[in-house]
């Protein structure tokens, strides 16, 4: 694991930065795919995680969930509007490719909402990629764990500047787009993507959320 801030860990994977994981002191941070779950044991089994929490349920991010909660023992947690779609193992818009297999169903033990502290974040509802997404801040230090609310880069080329998910892949994606300017202006010193690599620059960040289209 690669520290980014203080309690602050990003797992490794390979492509680098391409499904991102993290660990907030001892809360695992996303799950990525199903066949994540190996590589995410391997690097938390002796960290003392005590709970997963999600930022949206889609099966890039909550794939190894049931494997990996089922084997650590912990509990589940993820945004109030997306609570079914774990607890069925579905997903409300994202990606579907019949090659990777989709996310097990499992029991969520809490329902995240606007205002509720995890491991010393707190949880912003960011709905519109998928109806129940939630972010982290961290206002001590300006650290915000946007998830898919912005991309870190063109996902397909590995590189660029930070970008909206692709509007087919978001529920709602106007909606979305009002998350994003709302995290901007938080002006983080330190953003963590869903995919992509951490950024240190505001206003890059910024820079990138005023090219969104305004519906």
């Amino acid at each position: 694991m690669q520290r980014l801030a203080d309690g602050v860990y990003q797992l490794s994977g390979f492509p680098r930065n391409a499904i991102n994981v993290y660990v907030l002191e001892d809360v695992l941070l996303d799950a990525g795919a199903a066949f994540d779950r190996k590589r995410i044991l391997e690097q938390v089994g002796g960290a003392g995680i005590r709970a997963h929490a999600l930022t949206h349920a889609h099966l890039d991010h909550y794939g190894a969930s049931h494997a990996v909660c089922t084997e650590l023992g912990i509990p589940l947690w993820c945004g109030t509007e997306d609570v079914a779609a774990v607890e069925a193992g579905k997903m409300v818009g994202g990606p579907r490719n019949g090659m990777v297999p989709g996310p097990k169903a499992h029991p969520v033990a809490r329902a995240l909402r606007e205002g509720d502290e995890v491991a010393g974040f707190t949880v912003l509802d960011t709905p519109g990629h998928s109806p129940g997404h939630v972010s982290y801040w961290r206002e001590s230090d300006r650290v915000l764990v946007c998830g898919d609310v912005m991309w870190g880069w063109n996902t397909l080329l590995m590189r660029g500047d930070p970008r909206e998910p692709l509007p087919l892949f978001s529920t709602d994606p106007a909606q979305n787009r009002d998350c994003a300017r709302r995290l901007a202006t938080l002006e983080p010193s330190l953003v963590l993507f869903g995919h992509g690599p951490p950024m240190r620059d505001p206003g890059r960040f910024a820079a990138a959320v005023a090219k969104l289209p305004r519906s």
